[in-house]
């Protein structure tokens, strides 16, 4: 008889996979590992003497991740008469798994403080990864041969076994930081430890700190002034809900070996001061993170502020080390209940390997999907070396170079729908579906090609006050009335028609007179509201198109009429809400569609997904799950267009 252990998992990467099978290497334990789509089921030799002591390893040492959502044991009938092989995946952009973070506060341990600590299923692996196959000499660690120790835990089953990039303060790399014109190196546990606390020391004072960490550049400090995209950073796990207002899903999220950034409310008053309502927050992640965490910790702090940066970026201190590195943006995280996925961020979901082939080369927002044996890699070009394709599939706007002789181009909306027809596997079925970054469009997927049923129009500033008073009869004194009633909105619109190019949401936010000038400011102010129902926003289209003045000479009127700032707000994403489901409905009822699609980084906005989920309750969308819904699944959808 076989013990099985079954988890329910959404990943298509291969970390929990390979760290089961490196546990049950290191015991011993013949097993048989099998992944599948929505699952990870691990058949055990149910008694082999160390099987429990297998099991009890895989549950303290596997980590949490947002992948996961349930398990099961039984036994069934057969035996494993092998060790499980480790899967070849590709370097990832990890937390550290726990007993990496076990490791870096073992003072025995030959890697106590030792910031580029991690093992062959964690840690920040890309960021020296260089060129495939993946293996040291293609990496920017290889100049730098491992010690005999190293050496040794790389042929040994157990967590480091096939660790390319192993390493430790005998064999590592030295670290400086730079503060004024003086330098202080660290090489060895005492000197890490001493860099780390100076470091701390010096954010708590109230000093900016760059840190080139495993992960990229960031900028560290106590408050968010000065920082573009700030981030929180919070320090101590069992204070989290003290700052924040978490459900379960997104406490263990945070903490997950993914570490994604969530858009979450803040709690605390003194924070909510500073941050807002909401606010984009992360767990610490990579091992020079963590040990600042830890430091800033012993001193009190609670949680920093953080902003992904570059080498040019200026800071009070800088620490830095001597190695080319690869950074990768953020995963953020979208959790509504039991709904998950990434609106945004190439982390984890890049590297990666999708079936089925294709001959065709796809290149959108520098990334590119490569055809490789009987599966396509997606990753950053630099990485490839020559590539045999039929064609090419290049997102407009992209580059003006000609990378093949058969190459056409592909828009946004079009490449992120094929995405999510591509990662469900739904070639030759028909989908119908929206997507929305800025503008809406909808889309049909016929089961051989995208068609654009309603396509988007760029939002033209240009005379917008003239064409909301051209609407209908009546609507230049709605415009009159504006600008006596409500004239700094008056003028910021006004402002808008200058530029050259704005969004949608941008002007909205300029009629309701909010602080941040963007999608993200009108999102936050529809948070804020938390009455039962809004008001019904114009969302109609007008010559197959969405009209833009129509849209916007609806919020001047409820401002008119003196609506509050958030219910307008809110209505906004709930009227959206109605518009998708009604066009995706007739559409759906014309083409005999069988699914429906969602795509956009705008989705990811909890007021309009909540409605998209009423609305389509009897059809729940099918969205991306391991890669962003937002504009990176373009790469994917390239490829299979």
């Amino acid at each position: 008889m076989a013990f099985v252990m079954e988890l329910q998992s959404s990943s298509s990467q291969f970390y929990l996979r390979n760290c089961i099978a490196g546990i049950a290497r290191e015991f011993g334990v013949p097993a048989k590992i099998v992944q599948s789509k929505g699952t990870l089921s691990c058949a055990f030799v149910s008694d082999h003497p160390e099987l429990e002591a297998c099991v009890g390893a895989i549950a303290e040492r596997l980590p949490a991740s947002w992948h996961l959502s349930g398990s099961r044991h039984y036994e069934a009938a057969g035996e494993p008469d092998v060790l499980p092989e480790l899967v070849d995946a590709p370097p990832l952009g990890l937390g550290l798994c726990p007993a990496c973070q076990k490791e870096l506060f073992d003072p025995s341990s030959r890697r106590y403080y030792y910031p580029f600590t991690h093992c062959a299923q964690c840690g920040g692996q890309y960021a020296f990864f260089e060129a495939y196959p993946f293996e040291r000499a293609n990496s920017a660690l290889s100049y730098l041969r491992p010690c005999a120790a190293c050496e040794s835990e790389q042929e040994t089953y157990g967590r480091r076994e096939k660790d390319h990039l192993n390493s430790c303060h005998a064999c590592g790399v030295p670290v400086r930081l730079e503060s004024g014109g003086s330098e202080r190196y660290a090489n060895d546990a005492g000197s890490f430890r001493t860099m780390f606390e100076v470091a701390a020391k010096a954010v708590a004072d109230a000093k900016s700190l760059l840190v080139k960490t495993t992960m990229g550049y960031r900028r560290f400090q106590l408050s968010p002034e000065g920082l573009r995209n700030a981030v929180i950073l919070m320090i101590d796990a069992e204070k989290i809900t003290d700052y924040l207002s978490l459900i379960g899903e997104e406490f263990h999220a945070l903490l997950g070996i993914e570490r994604p950034v969530l858009h979450v409310s803040v709690k605390a008053p003194e924070l909510q001061a500073v941050a807002g309502r909401t606010a984009d927050v992360k767990y610490p992640d990579d091992g020079f993170t963590i040990l600042l965490a830890t430091e800033l910790q012993r001193l009190g702090v609670d949680y920093v502020y953080y902003e992904e940066a570059d080498a040019r970026s200026d800071a009070d201190l800088r620490m830095e080390y001597d190695l080319e590195l690869s950074s990768q943006s953020d995963q953020h995280l979208f959790i509504n209940k039991d709904v998950r996925f990434v609106a945004a961020g190439e982390r984890v979901s890049f590297p990666s390997r999708m079936m089925p082939a294709s001959q065709t080369l796809g290149m959108a927002h520098g990334l590119v999907g490569v055809p490789e044996g009987g599966s396509v890699v997606f990753d950053r070009p630099e990485h490839f070396g020559s590539v045999t394709v039929e064609n090419a599939v290049v997102l407009e706007g992209e580059s003006e170079e000609q990378w093949h002789t058969h190459q056409r181009p592909a828009a946004q909306d079009e490449a992120s729908f094929m995405s999510v027809v591509a990662e469900h596997g739904l070639f030759g079925q028909k989908c119908v579906g929206a997507h929305f970054d800025d503008e809406p469009s909808f889309l049909y997927y016929d089961g051989r090609k995208v068609i654009r049923l309603v396509p988007p129009i760029a939002f033209a500033p240009a005379g917008l006050l003239e064409k909301i008073a051209s609407l209908r009869e009546g609507s230049d004194r709605l415009v009159q009335n504006f600008q006596k009633a409500l004239p700094a909105a008056y003028a910021r619109v006004e402002a808008l028609q200058g530029r050259s190019t704005t969004t949608l949401f941008e002007a909205a936010a300029a009629v309701l007179e909010l602080e941040e000038e963007n999608f993200s400011g009108v999102s936050k102010a529809a948070l804020g509201f938390y009455g039962k129902g809004g008001v019904q926003v114009d969302t109609h289209v007008k010559d197959n198109r969405f009209d833009h003045a129509a849209f916007l000479a609806s919020l001047v009127s409820y401002r008119l009429a003196g609506v509050e700032t958030e219910m307008i707000a809110y209505s906004i994403f709930e009227s959206f809400g109605d518009y998708f489901n009604d066009l995706m409905q007739q559409i759906k009822d014309k083409t005999k569609a069988e699914h429906f699609i969602l795509c956009g980084a705008h989705f990811a906005q909890q007021s309009l997904f909540s409605r998209m989920q009423r609305n389509l309750k009897a059809t729940p969308p099918l969205m991306n799950v391991n890669y962003p819904i937002g504009r990176e699944n373009a790469v994917v959808g390239c490829v299979y267009l």
